[in-house]
């Protein structure tokens, strides 16, 4: 894998004919792939939807985090915080009563409900759905076989609805075990990291991953699923089965926990903008979004987004950085990526 993984950063503008000997051999070992480069970031800055002073609360995105146990409460807060801060409107964590109250301490931007401990929990969550955009399911959700029950349910009435999702953590653990429930849903991303991509794919693939094939490894897994697969790493890999983006920008070397809440966060209310450019384009000016899919162009924004804000909060923290320190940076990194998104002087 590392030996692949150094002829992606060492070479990075795509071509659709390989440029040299290190090109051939990477083409030759792992198919063809992209990487994230100017016309990718000003795809998806045009499905950012602009700041005007017309629009009402909720139209910018309203998230629902599914997640959160009572050891893991920090985990649907960062999701959801990272979400509020690149611009979604609203944003709700359903939990469990154990973790509501320390959720609600983090934040009063975030709503947040105790629907697992309803009389019926899957009936009071799905009942709510009709209020979201987008939903993300597992961080900090918890291995309990009851709750894992429950989003089983969930997720039955996310895919009739149609929402926007992404399914992280202990999300992930539930699709090992039953990958049938999410299989054919293509506005579903799944965001493992390498120990989760591996169970994942040998349960899916019936075959243990090829470290030495970690691009066609994520492609055939999304292709098998018909899902978008975001593996984590040091590059991130991204592919829903008939294509493959790799982001490979600067990050650091500091691994600690949250960040990938933070990702799912950034990826769920990305997904809802891209879904909606989507329903609302009609010319040829998008076509990175017909070719590659709103799930896709979501990713990229996302793992560039979180790998910027990690490489920010480093800089300035080094070894004390934590992914508190990332949400600072979100603002900064979202407007030099994407730019202002308004029309307004202010």
């Amino acid at each position: 894998m590392f030996s692949l993984i150094s002829y992606i950063l060492r070479f990075t503008k795509f071509t659709t004919q390989p440029r040299s000997s290190h090109y051939e051999t990477l083409r030759s070992c792992s198919g063809q792939f992209e990487t994230l480069s100017p016309k990718l970031i000003g795809a998806i800055s045009q499905c950012i939807p602009k700041l005007t002073f017309d629009k009402h609360k909720g139209q910018s995105g309203r998230v629902c985090v599914i997640g959160g146990s009572v050891e893991y409460t920090g985990a649907p807060y960062f999701a959801g915080i990272s979400a509020l801060r690149c611009g979604a409107d609203l944003c709700t964590i359903v939990t469990s009563a154990d973790a509501a109250t320390p959720i609600k301490s983090y934040s009063g931007e975030l709503i947040v409900l105790p629907d697992f401990n309803a009389v019926d929990p899957a009936k009071a969550i799905t009942s709510c759905l009709a209020r979201y955009h987008t939903v993300v399911i597992g961080p900090g959700l918890g291995r309990d076989p009851v709750k894992l029950q429950i989003v089983e349910k969930v997720l039955r009435e996310i895919k009739e609805r149609k929402l926007p999702l992404v399914i992280d953590a202990d999300g992930l653990h539930l699709i090992t075990q039953r990958p049938e429930i999410i299989q054919g849903y293509q506005k579903a991303i799944l965001t493992p990291n390498a120990i989760e991509f591996d169970r994942l794919f040998t349960k899916v693939c019936n075959k243990i991953p090829n470290e030495e094939e970690p691009i066609m490894d994520v492609k055939l897994l999304a292709k098998t699923l018909q899902v978008t697969v975001v593996l984590k790493g040091s590059v991130d890999i991204v592919s829903n089965g008939a294509y493959v983006l790799v982001v490979g920008t600067e990050t650091s070397p500091r691994r600690c926990g949250g960040q990938g809440d933070l990702l799912a966060g950034f990826l769920s209310i990305f997904s809802y903008w891209t879904h909606l450019k989507r329903t609302q384009t009609y010319d040829n000016q998008q076509k990175h979004l017909k070719l590659y899919g709103p799930t896709m162009l979501a990713a990229v924004a996302a793992c560039a987004m979180t790998r910027e804000c990690n490489r920010r909060a480093f800089a300035k923290c080094r070894r004390a950085m934590l992914a508190s320190d990332m949400i600072d940076e979100i603002g900064a990194v979202f407007e030099d990526m994407f730019g202002s998104q308004t029309d307004c002087q202010i």
